[in-house]
C-alpha cells in the first residue's frame, strides 16, 4: 500500500514513520540555558551522521503551542549539548525527564539524577549513562513550522571504564552496556540483547 505523505494528517505520518523506522537510538540530551539552568530530555529522532568530522543529528519537535522546547532554545542560544545514551538501568529516570515541565525546571533533579562535569562544554554528563558525547552545534535547520534539526560536531566521548576493551583501537563492549532503543507506538522500547552477526561480502565471494 502506498502512503502519500502530502495527503495525510501529520499525526498519521508520525505513526507510520515511528512504527517502521525502528529501533531508533535515544539521545538523552542535556543542555544549559543562558541563566545556568540545566535541561534534560530524550529524543529518538537521532543518529550518527559520519566520523570525519564526528557528526550527529537530532530532530527536535516544538511544543504544542509552537514554542521551542528548552533543548532547542538552549542549543540555539549557546550552541552546546551533550548526548547521553540510555541504559535499561536508567529507563525510569529517562522517562521522568519526558514530563512536560515548564521552562526553568532542572529535569535531572526531578528524576533524582546526578550531573557530572563535561570536559569541553557547559552542559553536564548524566551519571550512569555508559556513553556521553560532548557536542557543539554546527547548524540548526528549521525543516518545518514545528520542527528543528540540529547537526552537531562531537568534540569527545566519555565511555564508562567498565566497557572499554581496547582504548587505543576504540574497542568497547557494546553488548554489556545494556542500551535501549525506541520502538513503535506509545511507550514501546527495545533491548539490544537478541543479536546476530553477518559478515560483509567481498567481490571475490
Amino acid at each position: 500500500m502506498h502512503f502519500d505523505f502530502s495527503a495525510l494528517p501529520s499525526q498519521t505520518v508520525y505513526k507510520l514513520l515511528t512504527s517502521t523506522v525502528t529501533p531508533r537510538p535515544i539521545a538523552w540530551v542535556t543542555t544549559i540555558s543562558g541563566d545556568g539552568c540545566v535541561n534534560a530530555a530524550p529524543f529518538s529522532f537521532f543518529n550518527v551522521m559520519g566520523h570525519q568530522p564526528p557528526t550527529v543529528a537530532i530532530g527536535l519537535m516544538r511544543r504544542a503551542n509552537g514554542e521551542l522546547k528548552d533543548t532547542s532554545a538552549n542549543i540555539i542560544e549557546n550552541g552546546e549539548f551533550v548526548v547521553n545514551l540510555v541504559p535499561e538501568a536508567l529507563m525510569q529516570q529517562m522517562n521522568q525527564t519526558c514530563a512536560d515541565y515548564p521552562p526553568g525546571v532542572d529535569e535531572l533533579t526531578k528524576a533524582g539524577l546526578t550531573a557530572l562535569p563535561a570536559a569541553h562544554v557547559r552542559p553536564p554528563l548524566i551519571q550512569g549513562s555508559p556513553v556521553s558525547l560532548e557536542c557543539v552545534s554546527q547548524a540548526t535547520i528549521v525543516t518545518g513550522p514545528r520542527q528543528v534539526v540540529v547537526i552537531g560536531r562531537v568534540l569527545g566521548a566519555h565511555v564508562a571504564d567498565a566497557y572499554v576493551q581496547d582504548a587505543e583501537r576504540g574497542y568497547v563492549n557494546t553488548a554489556e552496556m545494556g542500551l535501549v532503543a525506541r520502538m513503535h507506538g506509545s511507550g514501546w522500547y527495545a533491548r539490544s540483547t537478541d543479536l546476530f552477526q553477518l559478515a560483509r561480502p567481498t567481490v571475490a565471494d
